[in-house]
């Protein structure tokens, strides 16, 4: 065998050990899951991936009320929201990588039991201080989307996958759709901590219902956890995050807001140093900048993005008075409702995406939700006059968005790996959280620079929404762009896996 010849017959021979593996595993998993036993278990990943969803966005329609309730500042309140941030960016991709090598369901299990445990001391207590530490727990739950979906990857037959990935992508947005007129409805007829008693109920329900019904995927690495590149990160992460939270209170200009940003990218840089000298590394950076995953998450970001500016160009618009020159003047639970049929959406559609994704590959159908998903928010420039406009132009960009959110893990699983699903997948939600960060920060930002005023009060504009609206739709561009650099590179070959 000659020199030139060696490198592709062990390529060769490594594809083949990988694909003899996932036909094992895939025999294995046949032989142990029944139809019923499949559905059972998605229904409960389903419910566990909800209520983690419906505790990101239950506090922001009534974050208004909380300074008064709790006898404290604004400030301290956003805390409430900025707390469960933080912890969440660190805790997806760390525990991501702690399921892959202790086991997906073990994680899960941690994760819910955060959820509970964190409600239950926001459920008990007005102490804000106690709150943010309550929130903070809550931060941890975060990972259990990421982990859900990696852990039904390993547990279901191949058939039953992507309409499982879609269905817990879909999550994301329910969650939103059904938190916000909720979290309004509790906010007029009720204390605001019936809120966290349901998230107690349904954290704990969760964690029995898995604890139950959900067995552990069969792969696991083990090894030693990457304490250096837990820290790293943790500190990259928060340095990063935090200042985008923050630019409200601080401004861009900010000495704190340029430095921690600055020490964020340093940090993330010193990490992917770092990462690659490590024998068993927390990240794994050859994996991460390979082209299909790394367009994969810059999409994902962009996304990211679109959602969460969904929520916050959406409830307020409607709720704004008609002097303003756009509003309906609607309640809050009414502005909660009018994101119920863009979460409906994301989840009806959820089979057809899947059979996008088995049709036209993982690619074309992320391509094809950025394309709807800047379609929307176009109508959204265009379409302000009355009520239904405002659901239907929404509701769009839900679908779109439900569609890309199905695509994403379904191109991460392909190019990844069965031993590091669960850490491809984490590393996949943080940059969609990092989006979402860009959509508060920025959005924020352009929302009171343009204001109108309407009596003592000053308001968004009806302009600073369209500009809103329309970086929105080049965000969503941007992210169909992205998808030519998934598969056109040579070698970019998707791994076997169960």
């Amino acid at each position: 065998m000659t020199e030139a010849s060696a490198p592709a017959a062990t390529t060769v021979g490594a594809t083949a050990v990988q694909a003899t593996t996932a036909a094992r595993a895939e025999a294995e998993i046949r032989a142990h899951t029944t139809s019923g036993r499949a559905t059972l278990e998605l229904a409960v990943v389903g419910f566990a991936a909800l209520m983690v969803s419906m505790s990101q966005g239950i506090l922001v329609p009534v974050l208004a009320i909380l300074p008064a309730e709790l006898n404290t500042t604004h400030t301290n309140v956003e805390w409430l929201l900025t707390s469960t941030l933080l912890v969440a960016a660190v805790a997806v991709p760390v525990m991501g990588r702690l399921g892959d090598m202790f086991g997906k369901r073990r994680m899960l299990l941690i994760a819910m039991a955060t959820l509970a445990v964190g409600s239950l001391i926001d459920a008990v207590t007005s102490n804000v201080a106690l709150m943010i530490v309550g929130r903070a727990i809550q931060g941890l739950s975060t990972a259990a989307i990421p982990l859900g979906i990696s852990l039904l990857v390993s547990l279901l037959p191949k058939e039953r996958v992507g309409s499982a990935i879609a269905l817990i992508s879909s999550m994301l947005g329910v969650g939103a759709a059904l938190s916000l007129p909720l979290a309004g409805l509790v906010a007029e007829h009720a204390d605001f901590h019936v809120l966290f008693w349901i998230l107690v109920v349904g954290g704990a329900l969760s964690f029995l219902t898995v604890l139950a019904f959900v067995p552990e995927a069969p792969s696991r690495t083990g090894g030693r956890v990457d304490l250096v590149g837990a820290a790293l990160l943790s500190a990259g992460l928060v340095a990063l995050m935090l200042p985008l939270a923050e630019t409200s209170n601080w401004g861009w200009g900010s000495p704190w807001v340029i430095g921690l940003l600055v020490l964020g990218v340093v940090l993330l840089v010193v990490l992917g140093v770092v990462e690659r000298r490590i024998g068993d590394p927390l990240v794994d950076m050859v994996a991460f900048l390979r082209r299909p995953l790394l367009m994969t998450n810059i999409a994902s970001m962009l996304f990211g993005f679109a959602l969460f500016a969904s929520m916050i160009g959406t409830a307020s618009f409607v709720q704004a008075p008609e002097q303003a020159g756009y509003g309906f003047g609607s309640s809050m639970v009414v502005g909660g409702l009018v994101m119920l049929p863009s979460g409906l959406g994301m989840l009806f559609l959820a089979p057809v995406a899947a059979r996008l994704v088995a049709l036209r590959g993982g690619a074309q159908t992320l391509a094809l939700g950025a394309v709807i998903v800047a379609v929307g928010w176009c109508t959204r420039i265009v379409f302000t006059d009355e009520l239904w406009q405002i659901i239907v132009c929404n509701a769009v960009v839900g679908i779109g968005t439900g569609i890309g959110y199905a695509a994403m893990p379904s191109l991460i699983n392909a190019f990844t790996p069965p031993t590091e699903i669960a850490a491809a997948n984490g590393l996949n939600a943080l940059f969609r959280s990092i989006g979402s960060s860009l959509a508060s920060a920025i959005g924020g930002s352009i929302l009171a620079a343009r204001t109108v005023a309407v009596g003592s009060a000053e308001l968004p504009s009806l302009d600073g929404y369209k500009q809103l609206f329309a970086l929105c739709a080049g965000a969503a561009a941007v992210a169909a762009i992205t998808t030519f650099g998934i598969n056109s590179r040579r070698g970019a070959k998707p791994v076997p896996t169960a």
